[in-house]
């Protein structure tokens, strides 16, 4: 019979003075040492073989050695289903690709951190289009505005600088936008606001961090909101105008997630953004229990206003919050719940119906995902992406769909309707896509695309997909 060694202190990692890391918000796990990353990918094999677990999620995978993972995502699809009863080719793991504390800049090692994960078909969140949507950061002042909660178009008070700093500050959010919803590829090649054409590498966040990082698709998780931090219609309702109704915040809410259905790559959502889940402003409900963290679906309530949220990781907002929480024109109503989650089911209905939403390799994106109102001349707060499949004039573009030869999506996030005219896209056969002619909505029932002069019309706060059917 053997016996099993735990040898004290190996499996942690420690600082100079030798004292226990706990960054990750416990103590931190060394997987640089050689049985701790045989214990990680030991325990994923157990995962998969005997509990048919078909994905696995890692938080945090940056604080994980670079090694670990590979050596992990090997094992893993070395699966087959004749002899471990699991195809392991079909297991996707991605994770929080953080860097920072004391693994920062590879300090223990290469490790999981989002630049070191490119080329390794390993997924990783990308903050870089949920903050440009939103606005600033989880740590950063509430109030800071994104291309999606008013910056420039419907200002909050908040001061971001002068109206030509915000526009800027709009129009550079619009560009880390599309490099997004193009799979967030890091040699994708963009017209930025300044006419400039960059890859997604050479485009950088506020903090100078490299916009686009990936080397295919399937590395990119697009997200606005988590379970960390607050929730979508939260966070919606701190940034944008304390005056403006609550229908409005549902469509900005519904845009948000629109982006994510629409984007190329894997679009992520937190449990109840299709009902307007609120948890009364909460930015770290995991110790908050049943009475923040509620998901009704009856649909009757969105927990919206059901208190200050707890102290601990709150009070220093509870100013902001208390007039909001206490006011009933932020609580939406069943019907704007129902509402939305009818735009939701109707987004992804739109995701699924053709493949160029879902294209799966990384020059699939780049021959065929173009963006249009870009450079100096742009319309602020419009995004306009053209997905193109075989048609006559382009017969070297393979033919993916079967309905579709082109696909136009406008996110039109201005409080106005807005009227375009795009001459590359003039004389086509475009039509509103037939679930949004069906939809509930009303006003993008609105929306109007004339072929003679490309011209396209959306209404206020909406996303419109044009779609060109086949002959």
């Amino acid at each position: 019979m053997g016996y099993l060694q735990i040898v004290p202190g190996y499996y942690v990692r420690r600082d100079t003075n030798g004292q226990i890391e706990n960054s990750a918000a416990m103590n931190n796990t060394a997987s640089e040492h050689f049985m701790v990353d045989r214990l990680i990918v030991d325990d994923l094999l157990n995962w998969a073989v005997n509990y048919k677990i078909d994905g696995f999620r890692f938080d945090l995978m940056g604080h994980i050695m670079k090694h670990t993972m590979m050596r992990a995502k090997s094992a893993l699809q070395s699966l087959t289903r004749d002899a471990h009863g699991v195809d392991g080719s079909k297991i996707y793991l991605y994770g929080e690709g953080w860097d920072f504390a004391e693994v920062a800049r590879n300090q223990r090692g290469i490790n999981g951190s989002q630049l070191n994960m490119s080329g390794t078909g390993i997924g990783s969140f990308n903050d870089r289009i949920r903050d440009a949507v939103n606005g600033g950061n989880p740590f950063g002042n509430p109030l800071q505005q994104g291309f999606n909660t008013g910056l420039f178009l419907e200002p909050n008070g908040f001061y971001q600088g002068n109206e030509a700093d915000t526009r800027r500050s709009l129009a550079t959010y619009a560009d880390q936008i599309q490099i997004g919803l193009a799979g967030n590829l890091r040699d994708y090649v963009l017209i930025t606001h300044t006419g400039e054409a960059k890859e997604g590498s050479e485009i950088h966040t506020f903090d100078g961090l490299p916009v686009g990082y990936t080397s295919s698709p399937i590395e990119i998780i697009n997200y606005v909101s988590a379970h960390d931090n607050e929730t979508l219609f939260d966070v919606i309702s701190v940034k944008t105008p304390m005056n403006l109704s609550v229908d409005e915040r549902c469509r900005i809410n519904h845009l948000a997630s629109s982006m994510m259905a629409l984007s190329q790559g894997i679009p992520f959502f937190h449990a109840g953004d299709e009902i307007l889940r609120s948890k009364s402003i909460d930015r770290d409900s995991y110790n908050s229990g049943d009475w923040f963290n509620k998901l009704d679906f009856t649909y009757e309530t969105n927990n919206w206003g059901v208190g200050l949220p707890p102290s601990e990781k709150n009070e220093d907002n509870w100013p902001l919050m208390k007039p909001r929480l206490e006011n009933p024109s932020f609580k939406p109503a069943k019907g704007h719940i129902l509402a939305s989650l009818d735009s939701f089911v109707d987004i992804l209905k739109i995701r699924y119906s053709s493949p160029l939403f879902r294209l799966s390799t990384a020059s699939d994106i780049k021959q065929r995902v173009r963006f249009h109102n870009t450079g100096p001349s742009s319309v602020p707060g419009v995004i306009v992406m053209g997905i193109e499949d075989a048609r006559d004039e382009k017969p070297e573009v393979a033919q993916l769909d079967a309905n579709f030869s082109y696909v136009v999506t406008v996110f039109n996030v201005c409080p106005h309707e807005v009227s375009m005219d795009i001459p590359a896209l003039a004389s086509m056969r475009l039509e509103l896509h037939p679930v949004q002619v069906n939809s509930s909505d009303a006003l993008v029932g609105k929306s109007v695309y004339e072929a003679a002069t490309g011209r396209f019309t959306v209404p206020r706060r909406t996303v419109s997909v044009f779609v060109e059917p086949r002959c």
